[in-house]
């Protein structure tokens, strides 16, 4: 694994990668999570011959994190991601998140098509999330907001605080959930106010219009992630399939399985043919009807 960066409209925007090759996968870690969250999954499946890009997407990790609200919505967070592979030379690729960055794969499935061999959508946050991300980030949004300066004490805390050195899984999670409680309250609160008063997924109608191979992973007992919501992707998308994982922590604690079923769909999507530019299919057509 390196690390590199690269500009994107004025701010510095960070990522790792793993392995090499010709079959790049782009992995989108979750809301305001640092992109060492998906550094056991990127290693494994780049031990499985994948190149595997992970980012920290602005206001994410190390990357820029500009106080302007107007920055982060998931369409921007899709326009860097296509700014990534852009970077990078990649042509196409296949695409995964997790919570948030299930939805940044969604809007990149809308936004080019033509560049997304494959969705792997894990935690999709959609229409029947309402209640429960209002519940548990409402709360989180005023103490980042009016409670700046107590919230600033206990993200200097999490900051001093030593990271683990083991490789063991438990230690790599406590690390990840440091670098989420260090990070400045300021920019958070701006990027938590963005995805608030903005567009957090594709509406339906784009959502039944998206023909990408998609793997879609759903967990039960979560309100903010209900599997509600995974199941309702999976009859919305022309191509889907759903792998139901036993909670929320099973890829992260017990991630064989799913890590397997994941590798097993990434080879599936580089033994399709390369999909069309949306533009070449219409001329296609419109070429069938004047015959």
């Amino acid at each position: 694994m390196h690390s590199g960066h690269f500009v994107h409209d004025g701010h510095r925007i960070v990522y790792d990668d793993y392995g090499s090759g010709p079959r790049p996968l782009v992995l989108l870690p979750g809301l305001l999570l640092p992109r060492s969250m998906h550094r056991p999954l990127a290693t494994a499946l780049a031990e499985r011959g994948n190149r595997v890009v992970v980012p920290d997407l602005l206001g994410h990790g190390e990357s820029d994190r500009p106080r302007d609200m107007w920055r982060y919505s998931m369409p921007l967070f899709a326009e860097q991601t296509l700014a990534l592979m852009d970077h990078l030379d990649l042509a196409e690729v296949v695409v995964g998140g997790t919570s948030l960055g299930a939805n940044v794969t969604l809007e990149t499935c809308v936004a080019a098509p033509e560049r997304v061999r494959g969705a792997v959508i894990e935690m999709p946050v959609l229409d029947n999330a309402l209640l429960g991300c209002a519940i548990v980030f409402t709360p989180l949004l005023i103490a980042l907001t009016f409670g700046e300066r107590i919230t600033r004490l206990g993200t200097r805390l999490a900051g001093a605080l030593p990271r683990l050195s083991s490789e063991r899984t438990v230690a790599q999670l406590l690390n990840v959930g440091l670098d989420w409680a260090a990070q400045d309250p300021a920019p958070s609160a701006a990027y938590l106010q963005g995805l608030f008063f903005g567009r957090i997924a594709p509406p339906r109608s784009e959502r039944e219009r998206i023909e990408t191979h998609a793997l879609v992973l759903g967990h039960p007992r979560d309100p903010v992630h209900p599997f509600s919501d995974a199941g309702m992707l999976v009859r919305e998308l022309r191509d889907a399939r759903m792998v139901e994982a036993g909670s929320i922590l099973e890829l992260r604690l017990s991630p064989k399985r799913l890590t397997d079923e994941i590798a097993a769909f990434v080879d599936e999507c580089w033994e399709l043919p390369a999909r069309k530019p949306a533009g070449a299919r219409r001329r296609r057509a419109g070429a069938a009807a004047t015959r």
